[in-house]
């Protein structure tokens, strides 16, 4: 194989443009020429040597040509013969050329400078004075006080000899290097205790708003005097116990059954009376009140209308008796007061045993104490009718024969009853009380259940609810529907009774209905009064002003109530008479057009005054209460507005918030669904176009097939021709050969 080494003259262009590279800046590129220059001035001068002749320089520029690279030229020396003018002004251009520091930042340099000037200088003053052998120990500054990284402060030197080292071995233990931080050792920080009391404090005032709010409250508003939780109350353990009790309560209930079942019996035998007697807790034949204290007379009250009677009094000469007065008490400058005493209901109760002596009775202060023997005995006490009790002042105990005189009367009496007794009876029936299965049923409820608090705040605010649905409902339409109601009540729209001609039936019906509306206003007024929504301070229209003359008026006209059956039974009523109305006027159905319009009419011809809190008819208003009413009327549709507008900021931001991701999203699907809509119709419309080629081409190919069939038998029968030709050539060519 031969290699062939073409020769390609290298000139200055296809040179520069091989050593060009990606990524070379453009001054290093020049630095690259001008180097490329010096070799070719060399290889000039080698030439010039060898008396060689040489072509044009390739660094001259031809005529015409502009330099690529002007900033790569030496800079012209400037002119000797210059003026002075220029001279000043190239001095001026060199300083400010030089000054790009400022005056702090040329200091800074210029000591620098010197200081390593000064520094060389005592370098190499050092270095001529080692050479000549002279050496010079550089002084070191003296430190004041101890020099820690010479020397040991305090260092106490052991005394020279001989020293046990076996307690010096010890077994090494790994060390606990989490205990040997500095916090470790530190202990604990002021502020991480304050920061840990801090942190209790807020769970204990945590813990105490969920069980004792108001406590909480008082103690943070800085109250440091709050009433202090009531402690349970802790009662002693009772001494009858509940079986005790109910054993107790059951033989009471049979007694008073069998003294039930004689009384039914007919039986009126002394002695069934006398052991079935009443026992019960109360008597209910006298009834334990409190005595009512005797009636006092207030001085001050009766001086009161004793001045107002005389302040009053008619002309004398009208005659007649004297004005009425009370009776003053002149004892003294100011009227005497009567001090009521409390009856003491205690001491005087007559279901106190009475004792034997006079022990719990409080004797009255400057009375004589009554001796209690040879008094007159009183009436047998309640709930004795046994007689178990003494009576106090009869007997005498102390003398033992009237002891067994009562005795023998006692078994003689007891005897005497005993005989008296019917004959028993073996009928009996067994009734159980009402609530027995109520009682049962709680039994079989688990106690130790303890139902959580939630669910029953749950329960009480469900109940409170129903009563407040409730309590609505009873309540008049104007109320439950939040309508505007008026300020004051307009009573002269009730006609006068005694009038001239009298009034029809339907005009006193027409006067009840308004009666009993003027009525409801007033309770409505007293009871509900209307808030407005647009009302930013919370005050209540027209409440508290009127308040007694609603008062006065429920008095005298009282407002009824009536139930749920009777409204029902009204509103029936209304409804029929609606129909029959209808039907009498041939009326059809209203619709909501011919609706709204009637009302804009109505509503039209009516008008606030906000000045005077009231409507009027718009025809009867100034023009001064019409701006006022057009101005109240724009500030409430501008707060209504402010209001929905802060409402519906709030709704964006939160449905902003809700809705972002898929709206983005949906965003993002619309884009690729127009994505694809732009494809579609793309594909689509290369579809028609190729449909119509298509179309052209199925039109036009069997054209162009009868015009190749064409070309290729003419071809055909020229190619026969050529061949004929060409035989008959090459026939005569022989013929030639042969005879030459």
């Amino acid at each position: 194989m031969l290699y062939v080494v073409i020769p390609i003259h290298w000139v200055f262009e296809r040179k520069s443009a091989s050593t060009r590279k990606p990524g070379i800046s453009k001054t290093e590129w020049c630095g690259g020429v001008i180097n490329y220059s010096g070799f070719i001035s060399r290889d000039k001068a080698a030439q010039r040597d060898n008396e060689e002749e040489t072509t044009d320089d390739p660094r001259k520029l031809k005529p015409g040509e502009i330099d690529p690279n002007p900033e790569t030229k030496p800079a012209r020396p400037d002119p000797i013969d210059m003026d002075e003018d220029e001279l000043e002004m190239l001095s001026e251009a060199r300083a400010r050329l030089a000054n790009t520091q400022g005056k702090k930042a040329k200091r800074k340099a210029r000591e620098k400078q010197l200081e390593e000037a000064r520094r060389l200088a005592a370098l190499q003053k050092r270095r001529e004075l080692r050479a000549a052998g002279i050496e010079i120990q550089k002084k070191r500054k003296k430190k004041r006080g101890v020099d820690y990284n010479a020397e040991i402060p305090f260092e106490k030197k052991p005394a020279l000899g001989f020293y046990d080292t076996s307690e010096e071995n010890y077994q090494t233990l790994d060390a606990d290097f989490r205990k040997l931080r500095q916090q470790d050792l530190d202990g604990e920080l002021r502020s991480e205790k304050e920061g840990r009391d801090r942190k209790k404090d807020k769970q204990h005032l945590k813990r105490k708003k969920e069980s004792d709010l108001p406590s909480a409250i008082l103690q943070t508003s800085g109250v440091s005097e709050f009433t202090k939780k009531r402690s349970k109350l802790v009662l002693p353990a009772p001494q009858i116990s509940d079986a005790e009790l109910q054993e107790v309560v059951k033989v009471g209930q049979a007694s008073e059954i069998a003294r039930q079942t004689a009384e039914e019996s007919g039986i009126t035998n002394s002695a069934s009376s006398t052991l079935l007697s009443e026992y019960n807790v109360t008597n209910n034949s006298i009834a334990l009140r409190t005595p009512r204290t005797p009636a006092s007379q207030d001085r001050i009250l009766q001086e009161a209308q004793n001045l107002m009677a005389l302040t009053n009094v008619d002309t004398p000469l009208k005659g007649g008796l004297n004005t009425p007065l009370h009776e003053s008490d002149f004892s003294g400058v100011t009227p005497q007061r009567q001090v009521v005493q409390t009856p003491n209901t205690v001491l005087s109760t007559p279901f106190r045993t009475p004792s034997h002596g006079s022990e719990g009775l409080t004797p009255r202060s400057g009375t004589t104490p009554k001796p209690v023997i040879n008094s007159t005995p009183g009436r047998t006490p309640l709930r004795d009718k046994l007689n178990i009790n003494p009576e106090d002042g009869m007997a005498d105990y102390s003398d033992p024969s009237y002891v067994k005189q009562m005795e023998r009367e006692s078994r003689e009496h007891l005897r005497l009853g005993l005989l008296g007794l019917p004959a028993p009876k073996n009928d009996f029936e067994i009734v159980l009380p009402e609530n027995a299965e109520k009682e049962l049923e709680e039994r079989e409820i688990d106690d130790t259940y303890i139902e959580d608090a939630a669910d029953v705040d749950a329960r009480k605010q469900a109940i409170r609810d129903a009563e407040r649905v409730k309590e609505m409902k009873r309540m008049h339409k104007a109320v439950q529907k939040d309508l505007p109601r008026p300020s004051e009540v307009n009573e002269t729209i009730l006609r006068p009774l005694n009038v001239e001609p009298p009034l029809t039936d339907l005009q006193k019906s027409e006067e009840l209905i308004k009666k009993e509306m003027i009525t409801m206003l007033h309770y409505d007024l007293l009871h509900h009064p209307y808030e407005p929504s647009g009302n930013k301070k919370g005050k209540t229209v027209g409440f508290g002003t009127n308040n007694a003359e609603h008062i006065a008026y429920l008095e005298h006209n009282p407002y009824e109530k009536f139930s749920k059956e009777e409204l029902k039974k009204a509103q029936d009523v209304l409804v029929q008479e609606m129909e029959v109305v209808k039907q009498g006027m041939s009326h059809g159905e209203l619709s909501s057009e011919a609706y709204n319009q009637v009302w804009e009419e109505c509503y039209s011809q009516v008008l606030y005054l906000p000045g005077q809190s009231r409507y009027t008819r718009a025809n009867l208003a100034s023009k001064k209460d019409r701006i006022e009413s057009l101005e109240k009327r724009l500030e409430i549709n501008r707060g209504h507005m402010t209001t929905e507008a802060k409402r519906a900021a709030k709704m964006e931001k939160k449905m902003k918030i809700l809705l972002g991701g898929y709206q983005s999203r949906a965003m993002g699907l619309m884009k690729q669904l127009n994505d694809l809509w732009d494809q579609i119709e793309q594909a689509y419309l290369e579809l028609r176009t190729f449909e119509e080629l298509k179309k052209h081409e199925d039109s036009a190919i069997p054209r162009r097939l009868e015009c190749l069939k064409e070309d290729v038998q003419r071809q055909q029968e020229r190619e026969k021709e050529l061949q004929h030709r060409y035989a008959d050539l090459l026939l005569e060519k022989e013929t030639l050969k042969a005879k030459f």
